[in-house]
C-alpha cells in the first residue's frame, strides 16, 4: 500500500506574511486537504504537523526518516517583493532520482493547468530535500505577496487540491476519482406544519382576521376548505 509523508511548511512562526496573511496557515490548510483526498484513495498519509505549532527542520526530516515512505512532499508559498513576482515552482534536491523528478514534473504541470504562471521545476539544497530518505519534492504554490496568485489560491482551492492529489496519485500509479457530490435533497414527502388562526363560515370575518394578523406583523392568507 502506498505511503507518503506530507510536510506543511513553517508553523508556530508564520513564514512569509503579506497584509496579515500567513504562509504557515495556507501551507497547513492545503496540506491537510490533500491528505484527506489521498486517504480517500487508500493512501497511507503521515503529516509532520497538523496544527499551528513549530516543527524544526531537523524534526521534520527525523519524522520522515523514522518511516518507510514512497514520497516526502513539502507545501510552501513563495514571497519576493509585493506584486513583483508570481507563479508556481517545484523543487527537488540537487541530484534528484527519477522518482522525485517525475513527481515534481507532474505537480508542476498540474498547478500550471489550474492557472498559475509556470516558473519551472528547479533544484535546491533545502534541508527537507537533502536529509529525507524518500524521494522528496517541495512546492511553492504561488506568491503570497501577489494579489493574483492569492486570488487563484482562494477561488480555485478545490481545483488546486484535486490537481496536487491527482499528480501524486498518478506518480503512485493510482487512478484519481473525483469526490462524489451528493444529489440535492428530494422535497417529495416533506412534512409541513401549518398554523391556523381560526375558521370562519363568513368570508368577511376571515378577511378581517387576516388584516388583523398582517397588522400585527404576521404573514396570513385565506385558504378555502370544503368539509
Amino acid at each position: 500500500m502506498a505511503k507518503v509523508c506530507l510536510d506543511a511548511g513553517h508553523g508556530g512562526e508564520p513564514g512569509a506574511v503579506y497584509k496579515g496573511r500567513k504562509e504557515s496557515d495556507d501551507n497547513l490548510a492545503l496540506g491537510r486537504a490533500v491528505a484527506t483526498e489521498l486517504r480517500r484513495h487508500g493512501v497511507i498519509v503521515d503529516e509532520t504537523r497538523t496544527e499551528d505549532k513549530t516543527v524544526s527542520l531537523n524534526d521534520r526530516s527525523a519524522f520522515e526518516n523514522k518511516g518507510s515512505y514512497d514520497y516526502f512532499i513539502s507545501f510552501h508559498r513563495n514571497a519576493f517583493k509585493p506584486e513583483q513576482a508570481k507563479g508556481v515552482e517545484t523543487y527537488t534536491y540537487l541530484n534528484p532520482g527519477a522518482k522525485a523528478k517525475g513527481l515534481a514534473d507532474k505537480i508542476q504541470a498540474a498547478l500550471v493547468g489550474v492557472g498559475f504562471t509556470n516558473r519551472g521545476v528547479k533544484t535546491a539544497n533545502f534541508h527537507v530535500l537533502r536529509e529525507t530518505k524518500a524521494p522528496a519534492v517541495l512546492m511553492e504554490v504561488g506568491f503570497i505577496d501577489n494579489k493574483g496568485d492569492n486570488q487563484l489560491f482562494d477561488t480555485k482551492r478545490d481545483e488546486i487540491v484535486a490537481a496536487i492529489t491527482g499528480a501524486i496519485l498518478a506518480q503512485l500509479g493510482i487512478a484519481y476519482s473525483p469526490p462524489t457530490i451528493p444529489p440535492p435533497q428530494q422535497q417529495t414527502g416533506q412534512v409541513l406544519y401549518r398554523v391556523m388562526a381560526g375558521s370562519y363560515a363568513v368570508r368577511e370575518n376571515a378577511e378581517r382576521q387576516v388584516q388583523k394578523l398582517k397588522a400585527a406583523g404576521f404573514d396570513a392568507t385565506i385558504m378555502i376548505f370544503k368539509p
